[in-house]
Order: C-alpha cells, then structure tokens, then sequence
C-alpha cells in the first residue's frame, strides 16, 4: 500500500477521513489537503483508472489491520495430529486407557492417528491387529469418524480418525418403558 510520496500517478480520486468524495484531484493538490489535516494520503484501489485515494491516519489504520489479523489467527484452530500406539496383544484396561486419551484429543479438535506394531512374530497373525483397530474405532463411533479404512505400511497398521461422529442412542424395548428384571 502506497503512502503520500510513494504514490505516482499524476492524478487520483480522493476520498476524505469521514468518507466524502473530493473528486479526481493532481496528486500535489491531494498531498497538500492530507498535510493540512495532519493525515496521509493513502492509495486504497492502485488498480482503478484514476486510482482511488484517501487521507486517513496510516499509522491507526496498521495499527488497526494488525490488531484485526492477530484476532483473526486467535479465532482459527490449528488441528494437530496426535499419535496413539498400541500393540495387538494389548491388555484391556490399557486399551480403555488409550480410548480415553483418544476421546480427549478429539474433544479438542485434534486428528488421531492409530497405529498397531507388530513385532516380531505377531506379523505370522495380522487380522488380530485389524481386530483390535476396527473394535476400537467401532468404540469410537461416536466421537469419532474414520478417514480412511485402516491400512498396512510394513509392520504397522494405521488408521486415522477425526473428529465427529454418530450419537448412539439407548435401545428401549417396544413397550417404550425399560424392564427391571
């Protein structure tokens, strides 16, 4: 954005700080009422024919910009991929412990990303390790949604789930009262 001096056309439409329009003005005659307001001559639209002035405070009007765009980056969330390992001979309160690190990060916006190790010779019994990832992603449902179904990369299996999901909602019997046994 091109400031008093800087700015080179030989003539420019100006617009004053409260938004009147003066007209198409020569470029020194523009510099002399902005210098006479104490303000700058700022070039807005450097691509209309004459291009389009106005005389405002330039230091404000960065300071402001600055001010928006810092507000602007508060607003957005990085998503950042967390990473969950797990083996395919995992204990059960391990694996409830990871479901709920997993929930956890999804609660907070972020992708998770499952990985299964295989060492050794658990590689001879890969469907127990897709076991083990589609019951934990069928956990997760409602929390959670798969991108992509789960795939082998040498002795890993991996999928990643996102945040989103499907509520489950409580089976009742058809009576639509729930029976005490």
């Amino acid at each position: 954005m091109k400031v008093n001096r800087e700015i080179r056309a030989p003539r420019v439409r100006v617009i004053t700080n409260s938004g009147e329009q003066l007209g198409v003005l020569p470029i020194h005659e523009a510099l002399m009422r902005a210098e006479q307001e104490g303000l700058d001559l700022v070039e807005i639209s450097p691509s209309a024919n004459p291009p389009v002035c106005k005389i405002m405070n330039y230091g404000k009007f960065r300071y402001d910009q600055t001010k928006r765009e810092k507000e602007s980056k508060k607003a957005q969330h990085q998503i950042k991929v967390k990473e969950i390992k797990v083996k395919p001979n995992i204990g059960l309160h391990d694996l409830e412990t990871k479901k709920q690190h997993i929930r956890e990060f999804l609660s907070k916006g972020n992708k998770v990303k499952v990985t299964c190790t295989f060492r050794g010779r658990e590689m001879a019994h890969p469907e127990i390790g897709e076991k083990l990832v589609k019951k934990l992603c069928e956990d997760l449902e409602d929390v959670a949604i798969s991108e992509a179904p789960s795939k082998m990369m040498g002795r890993m299996l991996m999928v990643v789930l996102a945040p989103g999901g499907v509520k489950k909602k409580k089976e009742t019997p058809k009576g639509g009262e729930e029976k005490e046994s």
